[in-house]
């Protein structure tokens, strides 16, 4: 029997899953898939490792699964096509883990309780990451289960990287910078050795520019700096979030359109951002077709946004050896990295477009005082590792 591990990555709406297989070197890939439209139209789809649909099922409108019922019938799938595997834990990703979950954690109810006190600082993501972990708790109470967290790459950040000039009173109540997408920053910092062992030892923005985007600066592959703060909403643009805002702004939306709290919410974390300004789509590749003034204004503003915060991380390392494209828009849009690129010149990089515009690896050119590379992020391979290791780790 093959020991496998399935990870699981719950949304709203959604969960996106993987199941690993353990070998004697690393984790081998045998299926992902995910259920969507949970309360709307399900469907289930999953893929073999070599991205084969091996299952693709619709429920259509009038029958709605909710979270329990896709995860009831992704158990059943499992089981129906177990012959020669074993699971043998599950791990998730979760957004927050406060400041008190530096590393991954076995779930139990105790820790499951405690992370349900940071659902105030992620209302929109942290209950649905919670939810699985309790439904499997119910369903299988042996089955091992992992928590890694979004937050907990960053807490190698000095002290003063995640203050914010509040008072202590406040600070003192968990009112930090935290930083987010922290799992697809460690895994581009534990593959970045291989891709160019200079740039990993030196000091690297990584820029993580998807539907969700973030920048992170890395010293020796440790957080230094992060764009987003307390919540995943600051920042750069993204595809509905608004990114950085004035406070000053949301007191106005307040006092002036009588927005209240859950307004304004849908409105910073739903309708702001590339949607927001452009009118037409949160999709970076829709907007780089069309020929409306409003998708070039959407565009113009999140690469200015994104140059204006790789000023400030270069700053808070002390200089810049090299820039890292991930995420979906940082992997596959030439043109989107091509301006990041011009801008940046000024920090000593030396652009390579014919190397950009075939994919390669690295896109600066040999002599560029500043490497920059694209590497593909794998937060569900992170996860998988860190549940393997606490599972393999004497219990307490």
């Amino acid at each position: 029997m093959t020991d496998v591990i399935l990870v699981l990555n719950a949304g709203s709406s959604s969960f996106k899953f993987s199941l690993f297989a353990q070998a004697p070197g690393d984790l081998s890939l045998i299926a992902r898939g995910q259920a969507e439209g949970l309360y709307t139209s399900p469907r289930f789809v999953v893929k073999d490792g070599q991205g084969e649909v091996v299952e693709d099922k619709a429920w259509g409108d009038e029958a709605p699964l909710g979270h329990e019922g896709a995860l009831d019938y992704l158990l059943g799938f499992l089981r129906g096509r177990s012959d020669g595997y074993r699971l043998v834990g599950v791990g998730h990703r979760v957004v927050h883990g406060g400041l008190e979950y530096s590393r991954p954690a076995r779930m139990t109810e105790a820790v499951l309780n405690a992370l349900e006190k940071y659902i105030p600082l992620a209302p929109l993501h942290q209950p649905h990451n919670l939810a699985p972990i309790r439904m499997l708790m119910q369903r299988s109470p042996d089955l091992p289960q992992v928590a890694c967290f979004d937050t907990a790459f960053h807490r190698t950040q000095p002290p003063v990287a995640q203050a914010f000039a509040l008072p202590k009173s406040i600070t003192d109540r968990g009112v930090v910078r935290y930083g987010f997408h922290g799992l697809s920053y460690e895994y581009i910092a534990a593959v970045l050795p291989q891709v160019d062992p200079q740039a990993a030892a030196g000091r690297a923005v990584v820029l993580h520019l998807g539907n969700g985007s973030s920048m992170c600066g890395m010293s020796a592959g440790r957080s230094m700096a992060s764009t987003m703060g307390f919540t995943a909403v600051d920042g750069l643009p993204m595809g509905t979030r608004c990114g950085n805002l004035d406070p000053g702004v949301v007191l106005y939306l307040m006092d002036e359109l009588k927005m209240d709290a859950r307004a304004i919410e849908k409105l910073i974390y739903q309708e702001s951002g590339l949607l927001g300004v452009s009118g037409i789509s949160s999709d970076m590749r829709v907007l780089l077709a069309s020929p409306e003034p409003s998708a070039k204004q959407a565009i113009d503003l999140y690469v200015y946004r994104i140059g204006r915060e790789l000023g400030s991380l270069a700053s808070a390392l002390g200089g810049l050896d090299a820039m890292v494209f991930t995420a979906g828009i940082g992997e596959n849009s030439a043109e989107l990295r091509e301006r990041v690129c011009r801008d940046a010149a000024w920090l000593g990089l030396d652009f390579d477009p014919e190397a950009n515009q075939a994919g390669a690896r690295r896109i600066s050119r040999a002599g560029s005082r500043v490497g920059v590379f694209v590497v593909p992020t794998n937060e569900e391979l992170m996860i998988a590792r860190h549940t393997r290791a606490v599972l393999a780790a004497p219990a307490k």
